[in-house]
């Protein structure tokens, strides 16, 4: 008996929920379903936070730079970026407190410059000039005004100056 009520609360809800999907705009549909998708993201990136696993707040980062509006980015480039800010962490380059202050020059090593630009030992002048500037139209000041990246647009300039000067000169 039981079975057979539950059965019936679900076929009403289905019926509830296809009548109105079926009266309702495509455009209000999608616009909800964002909604939907944003705030159940929101909330499993918050309990995966709150639970202490490091890697399981990734999703929540994601959230979080596409909320910056960084012009351009796609969640590989989040990615790549996140991964880039912890390395350069991790080496003591990029400190919580070096956001919004201006910081003499960080001897960036070649290996650095090279995995900050994204490129391979070996490539031509014109690869650095073009990957220095394509992280540059995507993270520098003027572009994003909202976001303060100076300190990132000052390591890539010190990554291409370094391997233009070391391996090109």
């Amino acid at each position: 008996m039981n079975l057979f009520l539950i059965g019936i609360i679900i076929f009403v809800i289905i019926y509830l929920f296809l009548n109105w999907f079926a009266r309702t705009s495509s455009k209000k549909i999608a616009t909800t379903i964002k909604k939907i998708a944003v705030y159940f993201s929101l909330i499993l990136a918050l309990l995966l936070t709150i639970g202490g696993k490091y890697i399981f707040s990734l999703p929540f980062l994601f959230v979080i730079l596409s909320g910056l509006k960084i012009k351009g980015f796609t969640a590989l480039q989040m990615f790549q970026l996140w991964r880039l800010i912890q390395f350069l962490k991790n080496s003591g380059r990029f400190s919580e407190g070096q956001f919004g202050q201006t910081q003499g020059s960080s001897s960036v090593t070649n290996d650095e410059a090279y995995k900050l630009l994204g490129l391979k030992k070996g490539c031509t002048k014109e690869d650095v000039l073009k990957a220095a500037n394509q992280l540059q139209k995507k993270i520098h000041p003027d572009m994003n005004r909202d976001v303060k990246t100076e300190r990132l647009s000052q390591l890539v300039n010190e990554a291409k100056e370094k391997i233009i000067k070391t391996d090109f000169s």
